[in-house]
């Protein structure tokens, strides 16, 4: 094969926990007898709440075929090249085994929000039921030095008011807040989704909501811009960046000589997976070794009755422009190559546009 696949999973192959059933007719057309890929598949999720062991064994189940992990990119897999940082003393947001994520991604030393906040009991005040009943002195200072950002978490109000503290204080929550210690301590973020789908029939608040809400409460304090030291998951280039080399290891792997030229990334976002395939085309592909065409399915977030405004100044209200602060809103960026019913089409389209006859 000269081409490999880039499947998102939520909204194109499952919602929440429930799998759509094109899922499995089209990795059947995927696989040989031996339940051996026929070509290069990478899964590229934006969740990031658990190792890429535990999604490959759900994945496997979910599709009746073997996956392995090296097959598998969370929002938080390109962390693992920040090796810059994972010496230091870092604090960690999201939901799951945080601590053990972090330690596989290469962290030696995470602090969770739940960790942060028994140590400073003082600084979690906003639900009246959970401040302190008895007031002890704060324990010995200690220093964080970067922000993880891997998902959003459970209770908002806590990670909110925590991350802030750690922010406007140089990485000493406890202490009182500096008006001169601009730039902040570095944050490092993944998963920017707005909304994604489950199995209601609206699209829920994702990651994306949550650092809105983050970065408007440190502008409204300071009157400046939180700034990311980086931005991962989809439409980074990072994360495009990160799953065409696991394409690659993979072709070398499996002894197909014949290069890969063009990567079909299948997903039902146009700001993430419509927006991050083409992004690539316009400022990696030059660089890179293969194509990016980005096919959209109706089963997720994409609904084909809304439409994304021509106009980009029409676009720059929140309610339309769904992609993070950061990135630029152009129109054609959220133009898919290919609109199908579903991911079994979309497996299909693909097979007859290589001319492929598994």
């Amino acid at each position: 094969p000269s081409f490999g696949f880039l499947f998102d999973i939520d909204g194109v192959l499952v919602r929440g926990k429930t799998p759509i059933p094109a899922a499995r007719t089209a990795f059947r057309k995927l696989v040989n007898s031996q339940g051996q890929f026929l070509v290069p598949v990478v899964f590229v999720t934006n969740a990031g709440n658990c190792l890429r062991q535990e999604k490959a064994d759900q994945l496997s189940q979910l599709l009746g075929v073997p996956i392995s992990q090296d097959q598998v990119m969370m929002s938080h897999s390109p962390l693992r090249m920040f090796k810059r940082y994972h010496e230091k003393c870092v604090l960690v947001s999201g939901q799951g085994p945080l601590l053990d994520i972090a330690q596989d991604l290469g962290f030696c030393q995470p602090i969770t929000i739940d960790t942060l906040r028994e140590k400073r009991p003082l600084l979690d005040a906003v639900d009246h039921d959970r401040r302190p009943s008895i007031l002890h002195s704060q324990e010995q200072l200690f220093s964080l030095s970067t922000v993880v950002l891997f998902g959003e978490p459970v209770r908002w109000e806590t990670s909110l008011q925590l991350i802030i503290d750690v922010l406007l204080t140089s990485g000493y929550p406890g202490n009182p807040y500096e008006q001169e210690n601009y730039p902040h301590i570095p944050v490092l973020a993944c998963n920017m989704d707005l909304m994604w789908v489950a199995e209601a029939q609206s699209p829920r608040f994702g990651h994306g909501t949550f650092m809105v809400c983050l970065e408007n409460i440190y502008k409204k304090i300071t009157g400046k811009e939180l700034k990311y030291e980086a931005l991962m998951g989809k439409p980074s280039r990072l994360t495009y960046q990160y799953a065409e080399h696991l394409i690659r290891a993979q072709a070398l792997q499996r002894s197909w000589e014949q290069p890969i030229q063009t990567l079909y990334a299948v997903g039902d976002n146009l700001m993430t997976d419509v927006y991050g395939a083409n992004l690539w085309e316009e400022e990696l592909a030059s660089a890179a070794a293969a194509r990016c065409r980005s096919v959209l399915v109706c089963t997720g977030v994409y609904s084909p009755h809304t439409e994304v405004p021509l106009d980009a100044g029409d676009s720059l209200t929140e309610t339309v422009f769904h992609g993070h602060r950061d990135f630029r809103f152009d129109p054609g960026l959220v133009e898919p190559d290919h609109i199908v019913p579903d991911v079994d089409a979309a497996v299909d389209l693909v097979f007859q546009l290589e001319n492929f006859a598994p």
